[in-house]
């Protein structure tokens, strides 16, 4: 698809894609053809609308499902994918460890209308173990095989760790960290090459992993394995390190016609949020980025979901593209189906306040009409178009007034009543 833009074409996705964001097919091909924008879909996927991530496009949010050893029932996956959908999420990503992960990822994939994503290294770790002989051990060529199953199974993006290689790994271990890795896929990376004293299989290898990207059009979503685990670490050296070299890729990816995203930073204090956006976009180029966060504290388990919103709404109106929710259950285990819908909504919130911060009609549509049916004291009218209808309604119901057109924190004193009142204008 990169490769029929960067020709002067406009391929059909791009132009179903760009509907959706109100932009001109023209203009939308020119930035996936300058890697500014990418289009997530399989061509293994025809049935779902091609999604577009990046530059002059509303800012997107993903949601992570996926089972664990200790959680393996491929029907409660089924449920937060629902619950995700309904919520909104504009993709999802199956990051199963347990079960039969092909079975699982396929069910998923065949109720999933939206884009999905996957992490390959966790189900290489994991047939990687059941051979005998752990990760540490693994043969790159299972790892691959992985990728190029996933990618034929029909997966729109995958998170692929390349970043880590000899260089951003010495950087690393020359300086102190207090969390050291926290992504799993880097810290299997780590793993493997210290191990095996050699350098990334996804690194070195990365011109066949562009085959395997170019062939089935998928996304290349470059993971941050270095991402700091705490505040602490932010912005860090290893982290740095890493960015360059994912920027050095970010150029071969797109020479080759493969599109790419960049996965940024975990834990960031509010004060440097705006730097790492900076960062980032300056390092690769322009390229979308997919922030896992940022969590602007660590502080606040149970909680979560709020400090990401907080920092994704700083992040994406400083020009991130895609947030990855987080749930209230982050850092404490699996998420239930109302924490899926709740981390939904909180992203969500975080994207359409960037959204109004970048000047998107739509965006300001949206509160336009939600004020208008406010003022006009319509509180029906308000919870069908909230963010979240069913647990508006639920409120209002559980404190209903005497009156329909107040609530019970007014009552009668409404201010918007009373100054209609004042106005000389009907309640």
């Amino acid at each position: 698809m990169m490769q029929q833009c960067k020709q002067g074409k406009v391929p059909q996705s791009v132009v179903e894609a760009a509907a959706a964001e109100i932009l001109d097919p023209e203009v939308l091909a020119d930035l996936v053809a300058r890697g500014r924008a990418v289009i997530a879909r399989n061509v293994h996927r025809p049935g779902i609308k091609p999604l577009a991530i990046g530059e002059k496009t509303r800012i997107k949010v993903n949601a992570n499902i996926g089972t664990s050893r200790d959680r393996t029932d491929p029907d409660f996956e089924l449920a937060k994918l629902k619950a995700a959908l309904e919520a909104g999420a504009d993709t999802v990503m199956d990051l199963s460890t347990g079960g039969d992960i092909d079975a699982i990822r396929k069910s998923i994939t065949d109720n999933c209308p939206v884009p999905l994503g996957t992490v390959p290294v966790y189900q290489a770790a994991i047939e990687s173990r059941d051979q005998g002989v752990g990760f540490a051990a693994m043969d790159p060529d299972l790892l691959f095989g992985v990728i190029r199953r996933h990618a034929e199974t029909g997966v729109d993006f995958v998170t692929v760790h390349c970043g880590i290689n000899s260089r951003s790994l010495d950087v690393l271990r020359d300086n102190e960290r207090l969390m050291g890795v926290v992504s799993r896929g880097g810290a299997f990376i780590c793993e493997w090459m210290t191990y095996n004293n050699a350098d990334n299989p996804l690194y070195e290898r990365f011109d066949e992993l562009l085959e395997i990207a170019a062939e089935h059009e998928i996304v290349l979503s470059l993971g941050d394995g270095f991402r700091p685990g705490s505040v602490l670490d932010a912005t860090d050296a290893a982290q740095v390190a890493e960015l360059f070299v994912l920027g050095e890729l970010t150029r071969r990816a797109r020479d080759a016609g493969v599109q790419v995203m960049i996965e940024g930073p975990g834990h960031v204090p509010l004060d440097q949020v705006i730097s790492n956006v900076d960062l980032e976009k300056r390092i690769c180029d322009g390229a979308p980025f997919y922030v896992l966060g940022p969590l602007v504290t660590d502080i606040a388990p149970g909680y979560d979901h709020i400090g990401c919103a907080i920092g994704g709404a700083l992040a994406a109106w400083h020009g991130a593209d895609f947030l990855c929710y987080v749930t209230p259950s982050e850092h404490l285990g699996l998420p239930t189906v109302d924490q899926v819908h709740e981390g939904v909504i909180a992203a969500k919130i975080a994207a359409h306040a960037a959204d109004l911060a970048r000047g998107r009609p739509d965006a300001w549509a949206k509160d336009r009409l939600i004020s208008e049916r406010r003022h006009e004291q319509d509180f029906k009218g308000q919870i069908e178009i909230a963010m979240d209808p069913k647990r508006a309604a639920q409120l209002r119901a559980q404190s209903p007034p005497q009156e329909e057109d107040v609530c019970t924190m007014c009552g009668e004193y409404c201010a918007i009543r009373v100054s209609k009142r004042a106005l000389g204008r009907k309640r």
